[in-house]
This record gives C-alpha cells, sequence and structure tokens, in this order.
C-alpha cells in the first residue's frame, strides 16, 4: 500500500509545465509501471487525479463557485455580474492586465512568490498526459485502458478548453518532453489550429468511449459531457469559420436521440434544488456533487448573500448582478426566481428605535445597488462555515437546444427555420414563456440577439460560457461599455482572452508570446 501511494504521489508531481517557474523537476523513469498502476484500484486513483483540478474548491478548483473560480471571473465579465472590488470589478470593466494574479492564476502563478495561490491550472493538462500513459503501459486489458484513458481525455480536453477559452492557445508540454523532466526544454504556444485539434482529438476519443449518460454515476464523466464539450469547442471557432456550425449540429442532433436520455424538467428551478440535484434528473449533462466532507465544497450563497438582513442567511455580499441584466427578463420568466430583487433588515432610525427598511431596486443601500442578489440555487439553511451541500450544476440539455438552432441558422447557407424556432420555444416555453414566431426575426441578427439573451436567461452563473457567446458574435466589448455608461477606459477587444502571467512570458525565454495589447 505504501508503495502504491509513493509511484502516485510521484506521478502527480510529475505533471508540471515546462519551464514556468522553480518547480523540482522528478524523474520520470522513477514510476515504476509494473507496480503502479497494476489493479483497477490504481487505475482509478490515476483517473481522479486528474479530475481534482476540474472540482469546486476555493483552493484549487477552477470550478469552484467563488471568486477563485472561473465563472465568477467569466460572468463577471458581462452583465450577469458586477463587483465593487477585485476581480468583479477589474473584469466588468475589462481593466485587468498581466499583473493581476486574479485573472492570470487560472493559467499559471509562482507560489513562491505569491502565496496562498495555487499553482494555477496549465500544469494539470501535463499531469493527465502522463497519466495516460502509465495507464497505457499497464497490464489491465485494453478495454480497461480505453475506458479509464477516456476519462483522464476528457479532463484533459475539459481543462484545455476552459484555458483556451480564457487565454488562447496554450503551452503544451509532449509526453516526450516530460519524460525527461531534468532536461530544460522552452515550448512556444500551439497555434489555433494545433490547440482545437488537441482538444477535439481528446473530446471526440472520450466520448466513443465513455458510458452513455444513464450507465454515468453522478458526478462522474460521460459521452454527453465530452460531446457537449465538444459542441462548445466548435461554437467558439465559428467566430472566424462559420463551417464549425455543421459540426455543431451533428453532435447536438446526436445528443438528442434517445441513446442519452435527455430532457427538460417541467420546472426549472429544480435543476437548482436538493430536490433534483441526483442521478435521474434528464437535464443534467455534467454536476459536481458537493458535500461538507468534501472535496467539493459550495460556497456561492455566502459569495452573495448581504451581511445583514431580517429574512437571508448572512453572507459577504462580494458581488451582485445588474439591474440592466434583471430587466431583459421577461414579468413571467421563472429563471429569474432566485435573482432576488428585495430584502428587509431591521435597523435603529435617528432616536434609537427599530425600523424595518425594505431594499430593493429603489431603495438598493449597499448590497443590491448594482443589481439583484445573484443567488441561482434555493437558499440553505444548512450552510455550515460558509459552505454548503447544494451541487454545483455545470451543463445542461438546453445547451444542446439552443446551440442546434444557432448552428440551424447560422450555417453556411442557413437561415432562421421553423426547426430553429422550435428549438429555442422549447426553452421558453419550459421557463412560463410565450413561443416565439418566425416571423419576429426579420435577420439572422435579430435571432441570435434573442439566442443570445436566452443563453444569459438560462445559463446566469453556471459554467461561465456566456462571455464567450457574447465575443462569438463580438458584442463583449460594446456590453461592456454599456454597462459601465461609456466609463471603461481601459477595455478593449484585445480583453477578449486574458493575459498570460509575466513569468510564463519570462520562462518562456522568447518563445512564448503574451497576447496582444498586454505587456510583453
Amino acid at each position: 500500500m505504501k508503495t502504491t501511494i509513493k509511484y502516485l504521489s510521484i506521478l502527480l508531481l510529475a505533471g508540471v509545465m515546462v519551464n514556468c517557474g522553480n518547480l523540482e523537476p522528478v524523474n520520470y523513469a522513477d514510476i515504476n509501471t509494473s507496480i503502479f498502476p497494476k489493479t483497477e484500484a490504481d487505475m482509478q486513483a490515476l483517473v481522479m487525479s486528474c479530475y481534482y483540478p476540474l472540482r469546486g474548491n476555493w483552493w484549487d478548483g477552477i470550478n469552484h463557485n467563488s471568486e477563485r473560480g472561473q465563472m465568477f471571473v467569466n460572468d463577471c465579465c458581462t452583465e450577469i455580474l458586477a463587483g465593487k472590488f477585485g476581480a468583479q470589478k477589474m473584469c466588468h470593466e475589462l481593466s485587468f492586465n498581466s499583473n493581476n494574479i486574479e485573472v492570470t492564476y487560472f493559467y499559471y502563478n509562482r507560489t513562491s512568490e505569491n502565496s496562498g495561490w495555487t499553482d494555477g491550472f496549465a500544469n494539470k493538462i501535463s499531469r493527465c498526459t502522463l497519466a495516460m500513459d502509465a495507464i497505457d503501459k499497464s497490464d489491465l486489458s485494453q478495454e480497461l485502458k480505453d475506458k479509464y484513458i477516456a476519462e483522464v481525455r476528457c479532463a484533459r480536453g475539459y481543462l484545455s478548453y476552459i484555458l483556451f477559452d480564457m487565454y488562447g492557445p496554450l503551452v503544451i508540454a509532449p509526453l516526450e518532453v516530460l519524460q525527461k523532466p531534468l532536461q530544460e526544454v522552452s515550448l512556444p504556444r500551439l497555434s489555433n489550429e494545433e490547440m482545437v485539434k488537441f482538444i477535439e482529438d481528446d473530446l471526440i476519443f472520450a466520448g466513443d468511449h465513455l458510458p452513455y449518460p444513464k450507465d454515468a454515476d453522478y458526478g462522474r464523466f460521460s459521452r454527453g459531457l465530452a460531446k457537449t464539450l465538444l459542441i462548445r469547442l466548435y461554437l467558439h471557432e465559428t467566430a472566424h469559420d462559420k463551417t464549425y456550425y455543421n459540426k455543431v449540429e451533428t453532435v447536438a442532433r446526436e445528443l438528442m436521440g434517445p441513446d442519452y436520455g435527455y430532457s427538460l424538467l417541467p420546472d426549472y428551478t429544480t435543476n437548482f434544488q436538493y430536490a433534483g440535484m441526483n442521478k435521474s434528473n434528464p437535464e443534467y449533462i455534467f454536476v459536481i456533487p458537493n458535500s461538507l466532507q468534501g472535496p467539493n465544497l459550495g460556497q456561492w450563497q455566502i459569495m452573495v448573500m448581504p451581511p445583514v438582513s431580517d429574512n437571508l442567511p448572512a453572507g459577504w455580499a462580494t458581488v451582485q448582478s445588474t439591474w440592466w441584466f434583471y430587466n431583459t427578463f421577461e414579468p413571467e420568466d421563472t429563471r429569474k426566481t432566485y435573482l432576488i430583487t428585495e430584502y428587509t433588515n431591521t435597523e435603529k432610525d435617528n432616536d434609537g428605535n427599530p425600523v424595518v427598511i425594505t431594499y430593493n431596486q429603489k431603495n438598493p443601500g449597499s448590497y443590491i445597488d448594482l443589481g439583484p442578489i445573484p443567488l441561482k440555487y434555493e437558499i440553505d439553511r444548512g450552510v455550515v462555515g460558509g459552505q454548503s451541500n447544494q451541487d454545483i450544476v455545470e451543463y445542461r440539455y438546453p445547451e444542446v437546444l439552443l446551440s442546434l438552432s444557432e448552428a440551424i441558422a447560422m450555417k453556411p447557407g442557413g437561415s432562421v427555420t421553423q426547426e430553429a424556432v422550435n428549438l429555442m420555444n422549447m426553452v421558453r416555453t419550459r421557463a412560463k414563456l410565450s413561443e416565439k414566431k418566425v416571423s419576429d426575426f426579420p435577420t439572422i441578427q435579430s435571432f441570435t440577439d434573442q439566442l443570445l439573451t436566452e443563453r444569459s436567461h438560462e445559463f446566469w452563473c453556471e459554467n461561465g460560457q456566456y462571455r464567450a457567446d457574447l465575443i462569438r458574435f463580438d458584442k463583449l466589448y460594446d456590453r461592456v461599455m454599456m454597462l459601465n455608461a461609456g466609463v471603461a477606459p481601459f477595455a478593449s477587444k484585445n480583453k477578449y482572452v486574458y493575459p498570460l502571467p509575466l513569468s510564463v512570458i519570462v520562462d518562456g525565454k522568447g518563445k512564448v508570446i503574451q497576447n496582444p495589447g498586454y505587456t510583453q
């Protein structure tokens, strides 16, 4: 048992990014594949190490629902979230730069220079590469190897896509370099084409070998997730190549088939209540299960609640939504249920007498002056130490429906058809809204504008992909300027990607080029 743990630890430490800080190298030859991984339990340990960076955890989980998670910073770039300090303010104004660890750390951070922060997530791509190699060299059957490698490739593709979407092409260390950690090698970033192929290959393999949703454990990867991530990758690329919409259409139609078993729940809000957080929910594509015992911990409620009130649990009020966003919802829309627009607090008047104050859009006070409280989930009265047992919802079936609707209209030769509108209406009518008609959309732009509205209303505070949706239609900059009343002096379209940390540029020794518009 001690030997197994030793080799697992070596493997995890070996997953380092080339030339990205003062990291101690590990000799890959020390991983004796005749000892580890050998059993199926060993395989599970390797696979779990690749899930680890994608979990929800404040310290080192990229999908945590706090300022340390990618959803927070990405949604803050849009009308969904706003704040008065920190990442929430700089992202809402697109004022971040290469010195702001709040946005650069997701890629990489020298912990010796910035203690209290994880070393970032690009390193974890190498961890997956080494895990795949170790599994491949084990003595298990090819069937079992494919099974576990599929999970690792899904993890690698998922993490790579998140970082690619945020920073552009990454530095990806190939296996032959990782196998010689004592030899210092400077590597350039991949080209856009190479980066897309790297992610696509991983997700296609995962989509061919992972179990269908009905056979996957709750919180584990499935074919549905791999193919949904493929849709997101292809949508990302449609900004400069509309033929990718054909791929979106193909994958989305497959996901609507009976083998996957996806459907919409009758009520939107059930997805964000304890009652709906289970494997039997046919709408979930990927959810991160939380537990007060870890390793996934939910913190969203305490992030958004005001510090004092009569009727709400106390929180830190670190971030708000925007009133502009709230006012875009139609009155009957159930998707705004957990955007809290009003609360009361008993305070003292000038004579010291208690008086109940109602805070709302007309009298916002300090905690809903930017917008309503973006709770997203039902109120959890069982929060302990700021942590909640409520699962973190990442991807749901409406992503497939709205993506297919967009692809039908936007593919080469496409148009706003009845089918495209019907797909949009599936999402709208579940939210208790009236159906749209083809005649409501005289132009493609009027249709895509409505699609963007549906996406923001459907997916706020879930996976952070609405920022990418606005970028795909070149609307993020204009939206930011509008939200800031035209006063955002550091905003530009260069901010469609975040800056790389300066340490990565320095360690790249001239081979790693900073994103345009940032300090080299």
